[in-house]
C-alpha cells in the first residue's frame, strides 16, 4: 500500500479525538430534538391528510390541496436553501443562526412534511374492509383512528421514521458546512478545507456507524410489531 494513501486517510495523529466526540454528540443532539418535533408534526399533518383525502366534500378537497401544496414546498425545497431561507426566522427563535440549535427549525421543517407523506401512505393501507366493519358496528371516527387506524400502521410508521431519521443525519451533515457543528462541520471544515482527509474519514465512519444503528433497530422493531 502507498505510504501517501495511509498517511492521506489513517495519521489518526491529526485527530482531535475531543472535537470528533463534541461533533458526534452535536449530530445526536441535532437528530434526536428535530425527530421528536418531525414525529409530532408528521403524524399531525399524516392525520389531516389522511382525513381530509377520505372525505369527498369540495371544502375538504380544498382544504386537503393547499395542505399538500404547503407540505410538497417544504419537502422539495432543497435543504440548504431552506436552511438559507430562513436564517431570519431562526435567528428570531433561538437568538442565532449558527450552531446545533439553529439548525433544529430548517431541519424540522424540511424532514415533517416528508414524514406526514409517509404517515398518510401507511394510513391509506389499512384494509378498508376492516374500517367498514368498525364503522357498522358504530365506533367513532377518533376511535378507528386510534384503536385501528394507527395500531394497524405501527410497522409502515417505524419504517417510515427509520428512513426518515436516516435521512435527517443527511441533513444535519449539510447543515454543518453552513454553520451549525457536527460532524458534517468538522468534516468540511477540518477535513475538507485543511486537507486533513482523516478526519473526513473518521466522521464519515462515525456517521455509518450511527446510520447502521439506526436501520437496524428500526427493521427490528418493524418486524416485532407486524402481525402479518
Amino acid at each position: 500500500m502507498d505510504k501517501s494513501f495511509v498517511e492521506t486517510y489513517f495519521n489518526f495523529e491529526k485527530v482531535d479525538w475531543a472535537n470528533m466526540q463534541q461533533a458526534t454528540l452535536d449530530t445526536l443532539f441535532m437528530t434526536f430534538f428535530s425527530m421528536v418535533l418531525v414525529v409530532v408534526i408528521g403524524l399531525l399533518l399524516g392525520l389531516a391528510l389522511y382525513s381530509l383525502g377520505r372525505k369527498q366534500t369540495a371544502g375538504a378537497n380544498i382544504f386537503y390541496n393547499v395542505v399538500s401544496i404547503i407540505s410538497n414546498a417544504f419537502r422539495s425545497t432543497p435543504f440548504m436553501i431552506l436552511m438559507v431561507l430562513i436564517i431570519p426566522f431562526t435567528t428570531l427563535l433561538v437568538g442565532s443562526f449558527l450552531g446545533a440549535k439553529a439548525a433544529i427549525p430548517a431541519l424540522v421543517l424540511s424532514a415533517a412534511p416528508f414524514y406526514a407523506r409517509m404517515v398518510e401512505i401507511a394510513f391509506r393501507e389499512v384494509n378498508p374492509g376492516v374500517i367498514e366493519a368498525a364503522e357498522a358496528m358504530g365506533a367513532s371516527y377518533w376511535e378507528i383512528i386510534y384503536k385501528i387506524v394507527i395500531p394497524e400502521s405501527v410497522p409502515a410508521l417505524i419504517s417510515g421514521l427509520t428512513v426518515t431519521t436516516i435521512s435527517m443525519i443527511g441533513y444535519t451533515a449539510m447543515a454543518g458546512a453552513i454553520g451549525a457543528g457536527g460532524l458534517g462541520a468538522l468534516a468540511w471544515q477540518e477535513g475538507f478545507q485543511r486537507g486533513n482527509y482523516t478526519v473526513t474519514l473518521v466522521a464519515t465512519v462515525i456517521i455509518l456507524i450511527v446510520v447502521f444503528i439506526i436501520q437496524g433497530v428500526g427493521d427490528f422493531l418493524a418486524k416485532a410489531t407486524d402481525k402479518r
